[in-house]
């Protein structure tokens, strides 16, 4: 019989035989650790221990006993474990790590966030975020062609600026500058203040009027850019080889030139003048009213010919008084030279009054 007895203590319901002599929490344990019938839990595990007592219920325990606030309480001040779900247990923590703990998770997660991948949940590492900006950064063909670029619509933007200033704010500044040469002529010679006779470079001395291209212009002696031409007057060849007539000379050829394009630009029309359209010089005692004869639509800027006191050209075979207007040709360049020719037709004083081509 007694070879049966430790099959019959396996069997055997616990009690007094279960337990045997080595005490009954020994025994418990170990039948607890084998699985026993009638044990509510498996092995114990210690670093769980107070989770388990937490979590015990009346109906878990089997013995129909819960475990109070105050027990559940004890376990967890003697464990540190926070008990009472999720929100406790992030109190706890932040109990436990304090103000710089809390910093700390706060920029670990900030960290987290700027390495994460775009579109991507998992956040990148260090390593991996630096290699993504580099290989993000723009590479050196990208960096001259941005360059390149940006030279390109630099010089773009200055070179309108350049043709605005000239093909607009030239001709305001030259209006305006020729229309108050114009009025003060008129008041000089209303006053008496300026005589006839010779005019010093650059100095006004008679109005041009071209009716049919609503032209009204001062001229003023010498051809200079500088002091004539750009102030959009009209300039009369009077010096050097290049001198021509005045108007009240008996006979000679009264040669004038002016922009085409650009400050005031006064003869920017004078290719439209056809034979027998009328042209007005008034000075201070005398209107001089010519007609237009012939146009030469192109000539080199050398042939000087064209300016002569019989212009070579002009169809004019004797010693007359004569008129030659000269600007640039084609429009906007200065390659060429366009001519116009007329023939004075009357000398008009200005005590009778204006001219008809003048009277609208």
């Amino acid at each position: 019989m007694t070879a049966l007895r430790p099959e019959r203590e396996s069997e055997a319901p616990y009690g007094e035989q279960a337990y045997g002599e080595q005490g009954g929490f020994e025994q418990w344990h170990g039948a607890q650790a084998q699985g026993a019938p009638g044990v509510p839990y498996g092995p114990i595990d210690e670093e769980t221990v107070a989770l388990r007592i937490a979590d015990l219920s009346p109906e878990r325990t089997g013995h129909g006993r819960s475990i109070s606030a105050s027990d559940a309480s004890s376990a967890s001040s003697a464990t540190g474990t926070p008990t009472g779900g999720r929100a406790a247990r992030r109190k706890a923590a932040k109990g436990r790590h304090g103000r710089h703990g809390a910093a700390g998770a706060a920029e670990e997660s900030a960290e987290s966030a700027e390495n994460a991948a775009p579109g991507a949940g998992a956040p990148l590492s260090r390593v991996e975020a630096r290699r993504r900006q580099r290989a993000n950064k723009p590479g050196p063909a990208v960096v001259a062609s941005r360059a390149i670029g940006e030279v390109f619509i630099t010089t773009g933007v200055l070179m309108l600026l350049f043709v605005t200033y000239q093909l607009w704010w030239t001709n305001v500044r030259a209006h305006a500058q020729a229309g108050s040469e114009a009025s003060q002529l008129q008041n000089d010679w209303a006053s008496g203040k300026r005589a006839p006779g010779e005019f010093s470079p650059g100095q006004g001395f008679a109005i041009l009027h071209i009716p049919k291209l609503d032209v009204v212009a001062p001229i003023a002696e010498g051809v200079s850019n500088k002091k004539v031409l750009d102030k959009g007057m009209v300039g009369h060849y009077s010096e050097g080889a290049l001198k021509t007539a005045m108007p009240d000379a008996k006979t000679g050829n009264f040669a004038l030139a002016a922009h085409r394009n650009t400050h005031g630009e006064p003869f920017r029309y004078i290719n439209q003048l056809k034979p027998g359209d009328e042209v007005v010089v008034e000075t201070q005692t005398t209107y001089y009213v010519y007609k237009m004869t012939k146009t030469l639509p192109v000539t080199a800027p050398s042939n000087t010919s064209v300016i002569d006191p019989i212009p070579k050209g002009s169809g004019f075979t004797k010693p007359g008084r004569y008129i030659t207007l000269t600007t640039c040709t084609p429009e906007f360049t200065s390659k060429y030279r366009l001519i116009v020719w007329g023939k004075m037709v009357e000398e008009r004083p200005r005590s009778k009054g204006k001219p008809d081509a003048l009277i609208e």
